[in-house]
């Protein structure tokens, strides 16, 4: 059943977009540095890779743990206490993990950073509560695009402060963070009403309650495993993306950041300027469908590709793909109430860590077992050929749902 529209509650987007976009810097500074200091205490690259995914799994246990929890203490108290709440508990983990003497100390930063990432999920139920169901797609993209302007800047630069020294990044992305606390602070107003707010239960906080919740949603099954296959790939993008350029096209933190720095451009371009048209040309329904594609062969292509700047062109020519996220996301969204859009989004955050959790797990197991080969062998690219495989999947999935179920507007 379609949930009943609620009224845009007064308030300024640009407030989270700021918060998001100064929290995906700080993020986006450590991406490239962090698989480097990683290798540092390991040694070897099979050691590299493992305890790498360890680190990337730790930190999405962490996340799976204590997103819905959050998301529903924002349903309860509000979006403005956990997004401060969220920007601290980033600020001590930045700094700690650059203070690390040893793997075990990086592992406590990495605790701490999953029990604090509320960031995205609270600001996607800010958003949602301040935007009409007519306008929430171009909200959630607005979201998105600021997550991926701080992949403009932040790998670049922390690629460029990396080669001054590995925990220089760290350092500067503690500082951001502790800016945008400041700003949060004085500048984000409450964007829940007292009358929309719902009661904080045990079963709530349960992450394994919240992702049954979203299982018994019969009325969109089918749309949240999609969501939920085109996420794993991508999370195992995310957490392999550095290990594998590094092994298969010995790129230096630079390289990296230069090629994230093409990522979050990209994202940006779509979500800010071009999902609104893209909507308007294509619908919610067929660009969801025709994002899937893109996504799928570019995969293909990624694990295909031969030389470095092969990976560029492909981020450029994925675009539809970037559009995935925020059409899913409104899909969703529109069939569900008010008071628990915060729960909703915290749900499909647990999702994406269940991700972090068991995608860079099989992703360095997999690295680990062809980082012997040569670096021309096709069979390096065998994340990348996973990846595809979901997505695949997910396309015939999303048809299926489609062709059965009418998708409100």
């Amino acid at each position: 059943m379609t949930a009943a529209a609620a009224p845009a509650r007064p308030g300024n987007l640009n407030f989270v977009l700021i918060c998001v976009f100064i929290d995906m810097l700080g993020i986006g500074l450590i991406v490239p540095v962090l698989p480097v200091l990683v290798g540092e205490f390991a040694g070897t690259r099979e050691s590299q890779a493992y305890w790498y995914g360890m680190m990337s799994a730790v930190f999405g246990l962490m996340q799976f743990l204590f997103m819905p929890m959050l998301g529903a203490i924002s349903d309860r108290v509000g979006r403005r206490p956990v997004l401060l709440y969220s920007m601290a508990g980033m600020c001590i983990n930045f700094l700690s993990t650059a203070w690390a003497p040893n793997l075990a100390c990086l592992f406590i930063g990495r605790v701490i950073g999953g029990m604090s990432s509320a960031s995205m999920s609270v600001a996607s139920a800010y958003a949602s509560d301040i935007s009409t169901p007519e306008n929430r797609a171009k909200s959630f993209g607005k979201v998105g695009a600021a997550f991926g302007l701080g992949f403009i800047c932040g790998p670049m630069l922390g690629g460029l402060l990396g080669g001054v020294d590995l925990h220089l990044p760290f350092y500067v992305a503690g500082a951001l963070s502790a800016a945008n606390f400041v700003y949060g602070y004085f500048a984000v107003p409450e964007s829940l009403a007292p009358g929309a707010r719902a009661p904080f239960t045990l079963a709530r906080i349960n992450p394994l309650s919240a992702l049954a919740k979203l299982a018994r949603r019969t009325d969109i099954r089918g749309l949240l495993l999609t969501f939920t296959l085109a996420t794993l790939a991508q999370m195992m993008l995310q957490t392999t993306w550095v290990l594998y350029t590094t092994f298969r096209f010995n790129w230096s933190t630079g390289q990296n950041g230069a090629a994230l720095f093409c990522v979050g451009l990209t994202a940006a371009v779509v979500q800010a300027g071009l999902l609104g048209v893209l909507i308007k040309r294509f619908g919610e329904v067929r660009l969801s469908l025709l994002g899937l594609i893109s996504g799928g062969i570019t995969y293909l292509l990624y694990g295909l590709a031969t030389h470095g700047w092969m990976m560029y062109v492909l981020i450029l020519c994925n675009v539809l793909s970037f559009a995935i996220g925020p059409a899913l996301q409104s899909i969703v969204s529109k069939n569900t109430p008010p008071g628990e859009q915060g729960e909703l989004m915290g749900s499909l955050q647990s999702i994406s860590s269940v991700g972090v959790i068991f995608m860079p797990l099989l992703g360095s197991a997999i690295l680990g077992e062809v980082s012997h080969l040569a670096s021309s062998d096709w069979r390096v690219g065998s994340t990348f050929y996973l990846c595809a495989a979901m997505q695949a999947v997910a396309i015939v999935v999303a048809r299926r749902y489609f062709r059965q179920h009418e998708v409100p507007a």
